[in-house]
């Protein structure tokens, strides 16, 4: 009985066996590929002068590329500032190890015209995320849960005055518009 049904497994997979073992070979040629080896050489983060120093080379024929070797724009840029020890977007949390005053604020730093901080209580995680829109016009906030202050400290590039007048919708006012400043 057992040597019968072994003859039926081994007769079904001899039958079926055959088509499995088909295999799939696919081949992609890069047709635009640029012949400048000079070309190919990967720049370092001290090297990138223009966007386009920030188009990676690609991976050779035949090969799978990396992460440096297929990355383009600002993924590239972090990707070599890594390499070289350089946090292009400065990952780094708040400091929540104290409650910013108006005379010392926990410093939020933005290369952008506007920034988010999310605020969750000193000490730490003593509230849920109340986040906070900090601006170049309107650098300081306060939380309203525990009173901590943030002001955003701009890095970025510096306002170039060339007549682009981008005013954008005036900010609503409300009781701290009328307050003296002596107040504050």
């Amino acid at each position: 009985m057992f040597l019968q049904r072994s003859a039926v497994a081994i007769a079904r997979r001899a039958a079926v066996a055959p088509a499995l073992r088909r295999s799939l070979a696919t081949t992609a040629i890069r047709r635009d590929a640029v012949s400048d080896p000079a070309s190919k050489k990967i720049k370092t983060f001290h090297e990138i002068k223009t966007v386009d120093d920030l188009i990676g080379p690609g991976a050779a024929p035949g090969t799978v590329p990396t992460d440096l070797e297929q990355s383009t724009g600002l993924e590239r840029l972090e990707i070599l500032g890594k390499m070289e020890g350089v946090d292009i977007f400065d990952m780094r949390p708040l400091d929540a190890s104290r409650k910013g005053t108006v005379e010392n604020p926990v410093l939020v730093r933005s290369a952008g015209e506007e920034q988010y901080a999310g605020c969750t209580g000193v000490p730490a995680d003593s509230h849920t995320v109340i986040w906070l829109g900090l601006s170049k016009e309107r650098p300081v906030e306060r939380c309203p849960e525990c009173g901590s202050v943030y002001k955003m400290e701009y890095v970025g590039p510096a306002d170039d005055h060339h007549g682009h007048h981008h005013h954008g919708p005036e900010e609503p006012k409300s009781f701290a518009n009328y307050v003296k400043p002596e107040y504050w």
